[in-house]
């Protein structure tokens, strides 16, 4: 008996206790008395099939029995008998859940195809089912274990305050990212090439300024922040001026090693035709530097946005994404906080992607991006 088989009898047989188990507290309903019987009997049928087949037909199988269990899962916990009382039948359901989840999502990531639409389409498929997954049980955990709001809220109540807090959060998005990060990304980002061109032409430089490179880009933000609001006042250029910081050493070091990437060979021959530095520069030397260069804006995407918003804890007008999670904090008001750090993450990953596609599209001819 293979894997499969084992994996598809233990979902089954999990179906089978969730019914004889109970499901919460003494006022919640057994599964054979809830409507969500009928999909619980169709999960199991579900499972004890995807057990004895192969390729497509299992996974469609496993991932219907996935979205089954979840949504008895979901309707169970309508039932004030079991959120927060949840009992051993309701969590074995939910593992059932996970264990038809994760042989669907390995099923899908396992699957070729010829067609290259087809084999992106399941290249973003996977992760997103992946994530939605975690989400669901995120939402399952602190819904069945009754876990308090003020310490941790669940998905479904930070989606609702993020809807309905739109136009502040459309706010702080403007005054921390608009402003502070991409002003902040684009000057230190112009102004770490530009210096590593300066040194690459100027050997001492290059000697001087990497040592130092390495020593500022161990400073703490918590120490460099306060100074900038000093100097800066506590509009966005000071949360600009963090992100100078964080981004020009990246920038910098990066940079100088893609320039010292070209060959040997290739230097050579640039000379044996009578190219200037310009032209090496140019036509050798910078394109061959190019994935350390867009490496660089990657990882300063990133830097950029924690370094603002940790520069607005420190002081800002009275709005931002620091601000926000600071003051919400304070009131306990956790879901407003969360919702502050999806749009940070959902804005994070948005800037990130865009490099990523910038770069697919200019080093287009690296052997990383080869077929």
């Amino acid at each position: 008996m293979t894997m499969r088989h084992l994996a598809g009898l233990a979902e089954a047989l999990g179906v089978v206790a969730a019914v004889l188990l109970p499901l919460g507290g003494a006022a919640a309903p057994r599964l054979m008395a809830s409507p969500a019987l009928l999909f619980a009997a169709l999960a199991a049928l579900a499972l004890a099939l995807s057990g004895f087949l192969r390729g497509p037909k299992a996974i469609a199988f496993d991932a219907f029995a996935a979205g089954v269990a979840c949504i008895v899962v979901i309707r169970l916990l309508r039932d004030p008998g079991i959120a927060g009382y949840a009992g051993p039948g309701f969590w074995t359901i939910v593992l059932t859940a996970w264990i038809a989840a994760t042989q669907t999502v390995a099923g899908l990531s396992h699957l070729k195809s010829s067609n290259r639409v087809m084999q992106r389409l399941l290249g973003v498929t996977v992760p997103l089912l992946f994530g939605s997954f975690l989400f669901f049980l995120w939402e399952v955990l602190v819904r069945g274990f009754g876990i308090p709001a003020v310490l941790m809220p669940a998905p479904s109540a930070i989606a609702e305050r993020f809807a309905t807090s739109l136009p502040t959060l459309a706010e702080d998005f403007v005054q921390t990212f608009l402003r502070g990060v991409l002003a902040g990304y684009a000057i230190g980002s112009a102004a770490g090439f530009l210096v590593a061109i300066v040194a690459d032409r100027i050997p001492f430089l290059q000697r001087g300024l990497l040592p130092l490179g390495h020593f500022v880009a161990a400073l703490p933000i918590v120490g460099i922040a306060p100074i900038m609001v000093m100097w800066f006042g506590f509009d966005w250029q000071s949360k600009a001026a963090v992100v100078v910081v964080m981004t020009f050493f990246p920038m910098l070091v990066n940079t100088v090693a893609g320039l010292a990437a070209a060959g040997r060979i290739e230097r050579d021959l640039m000379r044996s035709y009578g190219a200037s530095y310009q032209q090496s520069l140019l036509k050798l030397r910078l394109p061959a530097a190019m994935p350390f260069i867009f490496n660089a804006l990657k990882i300063n995407s990133t830097l950029a946005l924690i370094g603002a918003i940790v520069a607005e804890f420190f002081g800002t007008p009275i709005v931002g994404m620091g601000f926000r999670i600071s003051i919400e904090v304070a009131r306990m008001s956790l879901d407003m906080v969360w919702a502050e750090i999806a749009l940070a993450a959902i804005s994070g990953t948005i800037f990130y992607g865009v490099v990523a596609l910038a770069e697919r599209a200019i080093t287009f001819w690296h052997p990383s991006y080869r077929a």
